[in-house]
Parts: structure tokens; C-alpha cells; sequence
């Protein structure tokens, strides 16, 4: 006889305390097997020495013990999430599977054909919100449409908000319905195919004093003036709840920085087409130069412009680059260089440890000029001025970029001016054409 039980699948919530999902599973009646899937449609295309897959590892390896104290423990599996479920269903009887909302194109496919699958076995499949306030079509314009333009949508999302919405989940009180007396092995990073590199991750924890200086100190790299927590929201080791909480009676551009998620979220949501393509369809046309030892030159930092070098090679180095400083390497690409957007988005892709497809794609496109509320065309950052505003000792690039001032550093790549003029030049007559 199978025991009866049901299941919550973790993914982009890698924490027990207010989890949505778990807290209504362990609600429902049944004893909760807590579930993590290493998806090789994932893994598959990544380098085995990526950083993010050492973070989920470490921070299962925490869930696994904080499960363990409580007398339950943590599956994970290793493969394809069809086959993994399909392997369960033979060992189980499972009920229903709880999970939280995903947004991306793959995981919505994914969830589908995981879902069609339970449903042939009569397993019911049930998600909920949990890395966003606001979602979907929760904050639209008063036609219905959804929002393209952030400050009337933040407007509107702040109108919204009440303390139902901040709510933690309680799933403390309800520990006692995991699934008791079970051990689980947990598969080493090499068995999963990557290499044990040890890193230093940001701590989790949000800093009161930060908090209080963030509208002066947010856009000065050289200074420690930003939460560091990207990586924590993107995995879900922290709830959004309890930092949205914080930030409404703490500081307000904080907190217009966590609506920033929700509005990408949104946006990749109901125009998915974001993806691949420009939100305004002309900037697809553009004619890039996409000349590759130049973009070879952006990636290593060595592009002869310090502040976007330093950029790059904190990047490179950590796996993470100060916000202001991602706006001016991103700028630099697509309008300094010419280059697609699309090459520096998957290049980000690929180094972030904080990568979030809906906050990548809507960064790059807003750098571009392409995409919803963008930076319009003709604005385009001055990588002098930047640094005069923003670390006019030099101290940021001191730090990443020591020869700066020697004759071993790159004479700059292109000419700013003339970069500038090309670069306007070119889109306004895709865009006259268009």
C-alpha cells in the first residue's frame, strides 16, 4: 500500500519560512514531501563552473538540514521534472502537487506538461503566488490594458497595496504535517556535473543603516550603498513580502526598486515576445555593427573607458556589478559599440548570479532604447560624466581597474563623439524608414 501524500516542488523559493506554496500544503491535510528538481533543461546549458548552481546547492544543503531538525527531510532529484514526477507516482500516492508562479516562457511550457502528466494519474496540480506583491493582470489600467510606462503603473501598485498583501504565510505553525521518518541522499556537485568553486555569497540580510542611506548612497559604486540582496530574491531565500514591508516604512526608493521586479514580471507575463525581440518593433531593424573583437573587448573590460571596464571585471570576477555601473556598460554596448543588445543580455545571462530573465531582458531593452519605458533613443550616457557623477575620485575603478592610469591601459575603443553621432544616425533613419 502506497502512502498518500502531497507534495510541494520548490524552485524560485528556496526557503521554509512564508513560502506560499508550502504553507498551503501543509495546510491541506496530507503529510508534505518538500521536493527539489535539478532540471537538466536547465543545467544542460550551463558551464559547469557556474557560481548560481553552487548558491542552490549550498542554500538546499541549509533546507535539507532545517527539515531534518524538524524530523522530515528534503528529495531531490536530478533530471528531467516529467520523469522525476512520473518516478514518484510509482513510489507514492500523491494527492496534489503545490508549487509557486513562474513567468518565464520555459517554466510556463514546463508546468504545463508537468500538470498534463499529474492529471493523467488524477494528481491535481495547484500554484500560487509568491515572488512578486503584484502579478499577472493584479495592476492594469483602468481599460484593462496592461502598464508599459513603470510611473503610473508603481502609482497604481502602491494605491493598491495594504497589509493583506504583506502578509507573511505562517508555515511554522503547520511543521508538524511534513512528511515524518524519511532520509533522502543529496547528491554531491559533481554528481550534477558542476565543480565545487568556493565563493563568497552576499549575506541575507537587510542592513537598517543601508536601508536608511539608499536614495543618497544607491548609485555611488565605490560605496556599500545597495542591499546586495539580488541574489537572495531571485532564488527565493528571502521573502518579498518581508522586504517590501520593510522598505514601505523605511525608504521609498528602495521600495520603487522591488516594484521595478514586479512591473518586468509583469511585462514578460502578458508580452513574452520580449524574449527574443525588441518591445518596439523598429528597434529590431536596427542595423548593428556587431563588431566581435570589440564586444570581446566589452566583456574582458578592456575597452579603454575605466568605468565600463571596471564594470565588466567585477562582473567577471564576482558575479555581480553595481546597478548604476550596469547602466552605463549597457549603454556602452548598444550605443557606444553598436552592438545588440541581445549579445550583452545573454552575456549577463550567463555571469549573474542575481540573473532574472524579466529584470535582464526589461534592463537591457531600457539601456537600449527598445524596450517599455526606455531610455529614449538620443540619450545616451557619457562614460566621463558618469564617472565625474558618480565616483569622481575613482575609487570604484581603482579597485577593478589599478592600471587605468598606466601606459599598459587600452587606448578607448571608439571615440565617444563620434560613437554618438554614428549611433543617432543610424537609429534615426530606422526609425524614419521604419
Amino acid at each position: 500500500m502506497k502512502m498518500k501524500i502531497n507534495i510541494v516542488w520548490i524552485r524560485r523559493d528556496l526557503r521554509l519560512p512564508d513560502q506560499a506554496a508550502l504553507y498551503h500544503a501543509l495546510r491541506s491535510g496530507l503529510p508534505v514531501l518538500p521536493l527539489f528538481i535539478f532540471d537538466t533543461n536547465i543545467l544542460d546549458e550551463l558551464d559547469p563552473e557556474d557560481k548560481r548552481v553552487v548558491f542552490i546547492h549550498q542554500t538546499l544543503k541549509e533546507v535539507k538540514e532545517e527539515l531534518k531538525k524538524l524530523g522530515s527531510d528534503l528529495k531531490v532529484s536530478h533530471g528531467d521534472p516529467l520523469e522525476s514526477f512520473t518516478s514518484l507516482a510509482n513510489e507514492y500516492q500523491i494527492d496534489t502537487v503545490f508549487t509557486n508562479h513562474d513567468y518565464e516562457p520555459y517554466a510556463i511550457q514546463r508546468d504545463q506538461e508537468v500538470q498534463n502528466i499529474l492529471q493523467k494519474s488524477g494528481i491535481k496540480f495547484k500554484t500560487y503566488k509568491d515572488q512578486v506583491i503584484f502579478e499577472k493582470d493584479e495592476v492594469l489600467k483602468d481599460d484593462g490594458s496592461p502598464y508599459t510606462v513603470f510611473t503610473p503603473y508603481s502609482k497604481k501598485w502602491k494605491a493598491r497595496l495594504d497589509t493583506f498583501y504583506l502578509k507573511p504565510y505562517p508555515t511554522e505553525t503547520y511543521f508538524s504535517n511534513l512528511l515524518k521518518d524519511i532520509s533522502f541522499s543529496f547528491p554531491t556537485l559533481e554528481q550534477l556535473g558542476f565543480t565545487a568553486i568556493p565563493h563568497q555569497f552576499p549575506e541575507k540580510k537587510l542592513r537598517e543603516n543601508m536601508l536608511l542611506q539608499y536614495h543618497l548612497q544607491r548609485d555611488i559604486p565605490s560605496v556599500d550603498g545597495t542591499s546586495q540582496l539580488s541574489v537572495h530574491l531571485r532564488f527565493g531565500t528571502i521573502s518579498i513580502r518581508q522586504l517590501a514591508a520593510k522598505a514601505l516604512t523605511g525608504n521609498e526608493k528602495f521600495l520603487n526598486e522591488l516594484i521595478w521586479r514586479d512591473f518586468y514580471q509583469m511585462i514578460l507575463w502578458h508580452f513574452p515576445n520580449v524574449v527574443n525581440h525588441s518591445f518596439k518593433p523598429a528597434y529590431d531593424n536596427i542595423p548593428w555593427e556587431n563588431n566581435e573583437a570589440h564586444f570581446q573587448a566589452w566583456c574582458e573590460g578592456r575597452t579603454g573607458y575605466p568605468i565600463v571596464d571596471a564594470g565588466m571585471r567585477q562582473l567577471n570576477e564576482t558575479g555581480w556589478m553595481h546597478n548604476r555601473v550596469r547602466m552605463i556598460v549597457a549603454s556602452f554596448l548598444s550605443k557606444h559599440l553598436l552592438i545588440d543588445w541581445r549579445w550583452g543580455e545573454a552575456y549577463f545571462a550567463k555571469k549573474l548570479l542575481d540573473f532574472d530573465l524579466a529584470s535582464n531582458n526589461g534592463g537591457w531593452q531600457w539601456a537600449a532604447g527598445s524596450g517599455v519605458d526606455a531610455a529614449p533613443y538620443f540619450r545616451i550616457f557619457n562614460p566621463t560624466l558618469q564617472t565625474l557623477k558618480f565616483d569622481p575620485a575613482m575609487i570604484y575603478i581603482r579597485q577593478w581597474v589599478p592600471e587605468f592610469d598606466s601606459f599598459s591601459y587600452p587606448s578607448p575603443i571608439v571615440i565617444h563623439e563620434k560613437a554618438r553621432v554614428r549611433y543617432l544616425e543610424v537609429v534615426k533613419d530606422t526609425i524614419r524608414h521604419d
